[in-house]
């Protein structure tokens, strides 16, 4: 793409979103960073306060990103959370924060942008995922299925938006040096029934932050690749584990309808 485009990156401070942003800037582009705390947002990056489970605010930052730029071309949800918990440990006020920053903050942003893009005839809404949006294990039930249920409607909307030339990317990445596994993890208050199921995943997870092995630099790179590319993919998983891992839930999953598929197709009338 030859003309600079103008991205709207929520959680920009930090993580994917500041690996984007900073990107973005560098090739030329203009990047609007919202996040709760501007004070750490990139060099070059205009800084807008936001808390994306605010709907109206969301939207009033979309608004005013195309009042002072005159377009939007790239929305990028990045802003996120991790928490770790069995289902019977996490509670419903966790359950509902977690949804409300990866699933419905998302959802509103997102809808905020599409008349712009529409009218526009075309653009880009890049949906930040995990590895975790593909499968899931004990102790990251809540974190799965916020994922889960933005994959799920993204994947609609990439059909509904494609024909009006607006692309939908899903971002998938495995486990990168970002802060997510630090400041952005939280823990449920846990219960002894499950110590030896979920205990060892909260122990690693704290043990994981600083030793990552993906670099959110490089995927800030991939996705501009995947931006640019003349057939993009709707998903697009990053790092080394998160390919080994959904291309074994993958096998796993079809293992198994095949073993089931007799009872499978016995069931119509």
């Amino acid at each position: 793409m030859t003309r600079a485009r103008v991205w709207l990156i929520t959680g920009a401070s930090s993580g994917f979103g500041q690996a984007l942003a900073t990107a973005a800037v560098a090739a030329g582009d203009t990047v609007v960073g919202a996040a709760r705390r501007t004070n750490r947002l990139p060099d070059g990056v205009e800084a807008v306060e936001l808390d994306v489970a605010d709907a109206a605010a969301g939207k009033a930052v979309v608004d005013g990103v195309v009042d002072r730029h005159g377009r939007l071309d790239v929305l990028v949800n990045a802003a996120g959370l991790a928490l770790i918990g069995a289902a019977e440990e996490t509670t419903e006020a966790e359950l509902r924060d977690l949804m409300d920053v990866h699933f419905f903050g998302p959802v509103a942003l997102t809808r905020a942008a599409l008349p712009h893009l529409r009218v526009q005839g075309g653009g880009a809404i890049v949906q930040f995922s995990s590895l975790g949006g593909r499968l899931s294990f004990p102790g990251v039930g809540a974190y799965s299925a916020t994922k889960f249920a933005l994959e799920g409607w993204s994947e609609a909307l990439a059909a509904e938006v494609g024909p009006l030339g607006i692309r939908v990317l899903i971002v998938e990445p495995g486990a990168f040096r970002t802060g997510l596994h630090g400041g952005g993890m939280r823990m449920s208050e846990p219960i002894a029934a499950y110590e030896d199921i979920v205990g060892p995943v909260r122990k690693m997870q704290r043990d994981f932050d600083g030793t990552q092995p993906g670099d959110p630099a490089k995927a800030a790179a991939a996705i501009l690749d995947a931006l640019d590319a003349e057939e993009p993919p709707l998903r697009l998983a990053l790092g080394n584990d998160a390919a080994d891992a959904i291309a074994a839930s993958m096998e796993s999953n079809a293992a198994e309808l095949r073993a089931w598929e007799h009872v499978t197709r016995s069931t119509d009338l």
